[in-house]
Formats: structure tokens, C-alpha cells, sequence
């Protein structure tokens, strides 16, 4: 692009602009039309016949006096009227059939109170680590299909090693190379087959299940973009019968090749990982093979292998066939006639080879029962909870299923049977899973749910009688830190110092708080959230023993930081600051004077003195400072005598003392704005240029970030929005005779210039658009506006020649910028941002430029074609805007734009 001087902005007649854009007036006789006239709804209906053009239609009206506002009471709008008179039978029916039909999609789709998947992820690749070395048997790290073994890995390398796999598989389908996809995704599922570092086969399971994700969505986004053609992409529910053949036969295909897979373990889980495929098939080919599945996991012979195996089952079937529950059902029942094989020999061989204990053996079901268990209670009638709690009391050794159930279960369900899981947790036995861990997944119950009032004591006694027992610190404190919010929630101060004095007992011996900080702060941010009185928690005796626990400096610190947080917010700060000065604002919003102009100043002032640190206030007591001058001109009729002049001058000075006094950047720039034009509007003329030279010179204070009701959020937005306001004023105030032509808008670009902009961000260039839009405006001879008794500079210039060349510089200067940064977008990621701009600067030129210039006109055409050049250009954007020009080609002035459509081509993507 070459920089165009703006020598040729649109001339523009704004009078005869606005009588084009008026609606059209049609002639009403008097009585003919009034809002409150009865209003008169007619139904046609129109019955098509066979024979064509032959039609028969019937009408039907009713009227009625309808009062607007009575009728926001009463339901009696014209559409509550027309729907009274439709058959009610038909009307029953159709409500009866749509109730049926959304609770059927309801049942289809998993809603946000499901806790998916993803995150338990991250919970369970911390929780379930190895020191021990790692192996992956590969065939995919040569081309030529010969295994080998990558032996003697860390943890951290495995972890590597299988995402280099999952990389590998997306290269190998992005390359077209789908029978090596497959490889790779059977070879992964083989190593589910492995338990050689059984602690660590839970993380593995994530790791290897993410790759057959992967696989499984890129499977059924390749059959999918087979099913579009002319008819465009398929709806989400589908049906088998709008797929075309190619696509079924893809589909089919991918199928047999799963089923010619040899080994068990592998097969089930690529099948699985497709399981939404079936949908291109056949509209019961999911529920079929559901059950199909879940009959392969009985050939599974390693129960912890078959447990995970059923877990993803599950998770997949949540994922495409959420209604299908006798599915997730089965596989729990499969898992309980299995349940003994847990403690058989085959597994205690295994577990002694291992050096695994019985009790972290068990612990590793945790993640693959609680999610199953978490998908059948999932909206689950109470009736069925119930019956899997009566088959897992059953069983003997029951103590993981009774975790995973507690884990699992509805916190309410858990929490009106309390003592019936205590009951159960007492008669585990003690060499299997931890007790403790019961303990501490009914507290995590119990903190989302309350018990029987009557049980609460009780509950408590029973649940301190294990947990005070326990010998190891980490398991003592883990548990203690649950229920110490139980405690605080039911009971008084007196139960809480007790269990305080039992945690001190127990964490003190060998320093072992130390390794407790992060559970000790916890406890303390509980305690602190149920007391709310400070003298009360520090009448708790062994509270400050408690703290004497955090020893290292950092963490003291943090902690008393946080208590002092707490009671500061809960007695005064914040929330009872804007409270205050809320029901300060409305007391001064209520006080009048009257006529009593000088009286309500000097009320204004004295507020001012009494209330400087409530900032809400000071903004409120500059508003109605400014609205007081306002009165004042309004009383004067904009003729002000010598006396009233000088006291809108001193409302004036009130608002530019006490705005730098404010906190709020942007706070400060919109009340210099709106008190500069307050000013102007009373002709101090020097003391509206003050305003605004004040608010250009903060502009560079504004930080990256702001405060926005406790977020932060990026300022670059309300900085543009502040900006088009300011240009809007700007038009309208008169040069300073001693200051140079457009001191204020050169002064305001430089700021814009030298402030750093975010590199990701187009506001700058957005900012400077809007610069020429009011440059443009500043060159009418008669300006779209003005202030009463205030001359702008289309009247003090005239149209001068200078005049114009002075903006047709600072226009110049201001499309070199817009362009420089169009032409820093050319690369690939940002080409998306440079067509939109491009658009936007073109539409500038449109509404703004005489296009009668062939340099400007060729300007546009260039920008037309670069909004389109990459694909990016939203297609029914540029048509309507190619429509617009055209539309206003018609206009006799407007006769040049009808070249310039021709020269702007559609780009259809390909």
C-alpha cells in the first residue's frame, strides 16, 4: 500500500442524511390509530389442496380492551388470546408429547452437575507413582515391524515415551498412514495387559486411555466428514439412514479390522474407543454392543486389569449412551461375582513378588470403582443406591467397595445414613483396606451434607475413636483435616479446642508438622470460615497453642495474613466500605437546596471533607457537582450573568481538585471527560481545555490490567471505549488561540503513539480509525453538531485552506499507522486479524472518503481484496456490504460507487 494523503474526505449534508434515514410517514386519520385502541388478532389458515394453486382459507377474530399495563398482571396479551382459542385437546396432546421429549433428551445427555472424567485425571497420575523402572515392548519405533524393548525407564520418561506415541499417532493420521494409527493404538492397549509395576497401573491407564481417545475422535470425525455434501454437515442427532454408503463402509471397515485383532485385551479396547461409530450403522448398534463388550471383560483373568477395563467401558458409554444404564449396571454386578479374586492366591503370588502390601494393593480399585459407581448413581433413583449398598454389605472384605460407594454416592444419601456406614466401617476387617480412609471419605460426605441431628454427636465420638489412634501422622492428619470442618459446622468452641488439642498431640512429637503445613492451613481456613467472631476464636484455649505449630516463617506469615483477611472482610473493609458509601450516595442524592445554588455547593464541599476515603462518594459528590452546573445553565438559559458564572466556575474547580484524589484510573478519565464537557458547556473554555489536557496526560498510567468487582481483566477495551468518547467531544471544542491548530487531537496521538499496546491486540489500529472518522468530520463545513454559545473550529476557521492541510497531515500520518500495522499481519497466525481490519478500515473509507479519487478509490479496492485474500472474510459480510454499495449507488451524488462495485470481487472459499 502507499500512504494517500486524506485530501479527499465525503462531503457530507447531515440534514438530508437524516431525512433519508427517517421512517416513512404515513397519513393517519384522527382516532384511527392509539396504543390503547382494542387490538383486533386475526388467524388465517391456509389448507393446501392436492390441485395446485387451489387453496381455501378460513379467519377468525377476536378483540378486547387490553390495558398495557393490567396486562403484564393477568396474562391477557394479544397472544395469550389467539392461544386461548386453539383446541385444547390438541393442546394437552402436544404439551404431553413435548414433556415425554425433552425428559427423553434429558436422559440422552450428561449435564455439568456429572463430574467428567478429566478431572479425576490429574488426581489420579499424582497419586499413583513408582520409583521403580518402567518398560514399554514396541513395534512402532521402526518402520520395518520388528519389536523392541525399551527396558530400565523412569517414571517421567515413561511418561514421555507414551506421549511421543500419542504425537506419533496423530502424525501417522494426519499422513494419511491409518493401518500404522492402528498399530500404534493396539500396541498401546497391550500394555493395559501389563502389571509388572502394579503401583503404577493406574497413571498407566490414564496415559494409554488418552491415546485411544485420541483415536476414537479421529475415527469418528473422518467417517463423519465422509457423510457432507450438498446438504452440509449432519446434525448432531442423526440418523443411520442420512449417512451415504462410502461413509457406512469406511465405518464397517474400521470394525472387521478391530475384530481380526488376535489378542483380547487390545481388541476390547479399540472397539471400545469407536464405540460411537456404531451411530453411522445402525440406530441399536451402540446399545448392542454394549453388553457385547461388557461380556468380553469376563475373559480378563487379572482382576485390577478387568476393573479398569470396565471403568472405560463405562466412561465411553457415559459419553455417547448416558440412558443406557442396565449397561453400567452389569458390569458392576460382573465386578462383584468377581470380587473374591482380589484376595486369591494367584494375585497374593503376584502381590509377594511385588513387594506390594494388601492395603495399597486395594487402594488401587479406588479410581476404577468410584468412577463406575459414580456413573450408575449418576441421576440414579434412591431404590438403586440403596440395592448396591445391600450387595456390597454382602460381600466379605468390603471395606474398598464401601470407599468407592461413599466416594461415589450422592453426599445426601451418604449423610442420612451415617451410622449404618459407621456400623459397616467398624465390622471391615483391618488387614484389607485402611479404616482410616473410610473415616475420611464419610467426613468429606459429611462436609457437603448433613446427618440426622440427633446422630451428629455420635458420628463424631465414633469417627475420633479410629482416628485418634492412628500411629502415622500423614494418615492422622489427613483425616483429622476432614473433619475438623464436620466439627466446626455442628458443634460449639468447646469440641473444636478438644479435637485442636488432639491434632497439637499428635504432630508434635518429632516435628511432624513440618511435613503438615499444607493440612494445618486447611484446618485453620475452616475453623476461620465457621467463626466468624474474633473474640470467640481466640477464647478457644489451644488456638493459639495450634499456630505455634507453623514454625517456618513463610508459612506463618501466609497464615496470619489469611486470618487477618478474613475478620478485616467479614467486620469492615470492603463489603461495609461499599455499603456505607452506597447509603451515604443515596443521603446525598436525597438533599436539596432548592434555588439555593450556593448553599448545595458549599453542602457538597463539607461532604467532601467528612467522607475522602470513601472513593464511591467523592465519584458521586463530583456527578452531582457537575449536574449543579448544569442546573445553573438550565435556570440561566444559557446565559450566564457575572454572578453565575463565577459559581459554575467553582463547581468547576471543585471536580478538577478532587478528581486526581481518586484511586480509579479510569474512574479519574471519565470524570475529567464528562467534567470538561460540563465545562464547555458553561463557555470556561479554559477550564474545559485544562480537563482534557488532564485526562491526556494520565492516559499513560493505564495499567495493563484492572480491578473489574475482584477479577483482573485486560484494560485495552475500556481505554477504547474512553477514546471514541473522547473523539466525539473533541470535534466540538474550539482551538486554543495560543496552543496551535489541534493541539488537543496531536496531543492525544502522541500518547496513543508512545503507549505499549498489547502484541496480540488491534485497538491501536481501531483507535486510530476512529481518529480519522473525527478528522473527517472536523473538515465539513458545518459541523453534525455543536454547543449553544460555544463556537467550534468550523466556525472559527471557516474552511480555511490551512485548516485543512493541517488535518489532511495528521490523516496522512494516521493511515501510515493503520497500514504499517496491517502489513505486521502477514504472518500465518495473524492473517485471520488482518482480513477483519482490513474490512473495517475499508468500511471507514466507505462511510468517510470520497471514493471519486482514484487514489482512494484504488485504496479500497486493495483493501477489499486483502480482507478476502486468505480465506478468512466472512462470506455474508461481504456480500451485504457489496449490496450496500450498490443500493447506494442509486443516489444521484452517490452515482461513483457504481464503478467501484464492479471492481470489488466475491471470493468463494474452496
Amino acid at each position: 500500500f502507499k500512504v494517500l494523503p486524506w485530501e479527499h474526505p465525503r462531503s457530507r449534508n447531515y440534514t438530508s442524511e437524516f431525512e433519508s434515514c427517517r421512517l416513512e410517514a404515513v397519513p393517519v386519520e384522527f382516532g384511527d390509530y392509539h396504543p390503547l385502541k382494542p387490538i383486533t388478532v386475526t388467524e388465517s389458515k391456509t389448507k393446501k389442496m392436492v390441485r395446485k394453486g387451489s387453496t381455501s382459507s378460513t379467519s377468525s377474530s377476536s378483540s378486547s380492551m387490553i390495558d398495557p399495563l393490567s396486562s403484564v398482571l393477568d396474562g391477557t396479551d394479544p397472544l395469550s388470546l389467539f392461544a386461548a382459542t386453539a383446541d385444547s385437546v390438541t393442546t394437552a396432546a402436544n404439551t404431553d408429547s413435548t414433556r415425554k421429549k425433552r425428559d427423553k433428551d434429558d436422559s440422552l445427555v450428561v449435564g455439568s452437575d456429572f463430574e467428567p472424567w478429566s478431572s479425576k485425571r490429574g488426581e489420579i497420575l499424582a497419586r499413583y507413582t513408582t520409583t521403580e523402572k518402567l518398560s514399554i515392548v514396541s513395534a512402532l519405533l521402526n518402520d520395518f515391524g520388528s519389536q523392541k524393548e525399551l527396558l530400565n525407564l523412569t517414571q517421567q520418561d515413561y511418561m514421555h515415551r507414551i506421549e511421543d506415541l500419542n504425537q506419533s499417532l496423530k502424525d501417522a493420521w494426519a499422513s494419511d498412514q491409518k493401518v500404522k494409527a492402528l498399530k500404534i493404538v493396539i500396541q498401546c492397549s497391550k500394555l493395559l495387559s501389563d502389571t509388572t509395576v502394579i503401583q503404577f497401573y493406574p497413571s498407566k491407564f490414564v496415559l494409554i486411555t488418552d491415546i485411544l481417545d485420541t483415536f476414537g475422535k479421529l475415527v469418528y470425525e473422518r467417517i463423519l466428514s465422509m457423510c457432507l455434501d450438498n446438504r452440509g454437515s449432519l446434525p448432531d442427532n442423526f440418523t443411520p439412514e442420512s449417512v451415504n454408503d462410502t461413509a457406512k463402509e469406511t465405518c464397517l471397515n474400521w470394525f472387521f479390522k478391530i475384530a481380526s485383532i488376535r489378542e483380547l485385551i487390545p481388541r476390547f479396547y479399540v472397539e471400545a474407543a469407536i464405540l460411537k461409530c456404531n451411530k453411522f450403522l445402525s440406530q441399536t448398534g451402540i446399545s448392542e454392543c454394549l453388553p457385547r463388550l461388557t461380556a468380553m471383560i469376563r475373559g480378563i483373568g487379572d482382576p485390577l486389569v478387568a476393573v479398569y477395563a470396565r471403568a472405560y467401558l463405562c466412561r465411553v458409554g457415559m459419553e455417547v449412551a448416558p440412558h443406557l444404564k442396565e449397561s453400567l449396571n452389569k458390569n458392576f454386578f460382573d465386578f462383584l461375582l468377581t470380587f473374591k479374586q482380589m484376595h486369591g492366591d494367584t494375585v497374593q503370588n503376584q502381590l509377594v513378588v511385588q513387594c506390594v502390601e494388601i492395603p495399597l494393593y486395594l487402594t488401587l480399585y479406588s479410581p476404577a470403582i468410584d468412577w463406575i459407581l459414580q456413573c450408575i448413581a449418576y441421576r440414579a433413583p434412591e431404590i438403586l443406591l440403596t440395592e448396591m449398598m445391600e450387595r456390597c454389605k454382602k460381600l466379605g472384605n468390603n471395606a474398598l467397595l464401601l470407599n468407592s460407594v461413599m466416594s461415589a454416592f450422592r453426599a445426601e444419601f451418604i449423610a442420612a445414613r451415617s451410622m449404618d456406614f459407621i456400623g459397616m466401617i467398624k465390622e471391615c476387617d483391618e488387614s484389607g483396606f485402611p479404616k482410616h480412609l473410610l473415616f475420611r471419605s464419610l467426613g468429606l460426605n459429611l462436609a457437603m451434607a448433613d446427618p440426622p441431628e440427633c446422630d451428629r454427636l455420635q458420628i463424631l465420638n465414633e469417627a475420633w475413636k479410629v482416628i485418634t489412634k492412628l500411629k502415622n501422622p500423614q494418615d492422622y492428619i489427613n483425616c483429622a483435616d476432614v473433619w475438623v470442618e464436620y466439627t466446626c459446622r455442628h458443634f460449639t468452641k468447646r469440641e473444636v479446642n478438644t479435637v485442636l488439642a488432639d491434632v497439637i498431640k499428635h504432630m508434635t512429637p518429632d516435628r511432624a508438622f513440618e511435613d503438615a503445613y499444607p493440612q494445618l492451613q486447611s484446618i485453620i481456613q475452616k475453623i476461620i470460615t465457621y467463626f466468624h467472631d474474633f473474640s470467640v476464636l481466640f477464647s478457644v484455649e489451644k488456638f493459639l497453642p495450634f499456630l505455634d505449630m507453623f514454625q517456618k516463617e513463610s508459612v506463618r506469615v501466609e497464615v496470619c495474613k489469611c486470618i487477618m483477611e478474613a475478620f478485616i472482610n467479614a467486620l469492615t473493609l470492603e463489603d461495609e466500605k461499599r455499603m456505607l458509601a452506597s447509603l451515604i450516595n443515596g443521603f446525598i442524592k436525597m438533599v436539596s437546596f432548592g434555588r439555593d445554588f450556593e448553599q448545595q455547593l458549599s453542602f457538597y464541599v463539607e461532604a467532601r471533607s467528612m467522607f475522602c476515603n470513601l472513593e464511591p462518594v467523592l465519584v458521586q459528590l463530583v456527578h452531582s457537582v457537575n449536574q449543579l452546573a448544569m442546573e445553573t445553565r438550565k435556570v440561566m438559559k444559557g446565559n450566564h450573568s457575572r454572578k453565575t458564572a463565577a459559581f459554575v466556575r467553582a463547581c468547576v474547580a471543585f471536580c478538577f481538585i478532587t478528581i486526581p484524589s481518586l484511586t480509579s484510573i479510569f474512574a479519574r478519565l471519565n470524570l475529567y471527560l464528562n467534567s470538561g464537557q460540563v465545562a464547555l458547556a458553561n463557555q470556561c473554555l479554559s477550564q474545559a481545555d485544562a480537563f482534557f489536557k488532564a485526562a491526556v496526560s494520565l492516559v499513560p498510567e493505564v495499567p495493563k490490567m484492572i480491578n473489574i468487582d475482584g477479577k483482573m481483566r485486560p484494560s485495552e477495551p475500556f481505554l477504547l471505549e474512553f477514546f471514541c468518547n473522547f473523539f466525539s467531544t473533541l470535534l466540538i471544542v474550539p482551538d486554543h488561540p495560543e496552543q496551535g491548530v489541534l493541539f488537543l487531537v496531536r496531543g492525544l496521538l502522541n500518547v496513543i503513539q508512545d503507549y505499549t499496546w498489547e502484541d496480540n491486540s488491534d485497538d491501536k489500529v481501531r483507535i486510530y480509525t476512529n481518529v480519522l472518522h473525527l478528522l473527517s468530520a472536523m473538515t465539513q463545513e458545518t459541523y453534525i453538531y455543536h454547543i449553544d454559545k460555544v463556537d467550534s473550529n468550523d466556525t472559527l476557521y471557516g474552511g480555511d485552506s490551512k485548516f485543512l492541510t493541517e488535518i489532511n497531515k495528521l490523516c496522512e500520518a494516521v493511515i501510515a499507522q493503520i497500514l504499517d500495522h496491517l502489513k505486521t499481519l502477514g504472518l500465518e497466525e495473524t492473517l485471520k486479524r488482518q482480513s477483519q481490519l482490513a474490512l473495517y478500515f475499508f468500511n471507514s473509507i466507505l462511510a468517510h472518503g470520497d471514493l471519486r479519487n482514484n487514489r482512494l478509490n484504488q485504496l479500497s479496492v486493495n483493501l477489499w481484496n486483502l480482507a478476502q485474500k486468505h480465506g478468512f472474510a466472512d462470506t455474508k459480510t461481504m456480500v451485504k456490504t457489496l449490496e450496500y454499495i450498490k443500493r447506494q449507488s442509486k443516489q444521484p451524488e452517490m452515482s461513483h460507487l457504481t464503478e467501484l462495485a464492479l471492481r470489488l470481487p466475491l471470493q468463494s472459499r474452496t
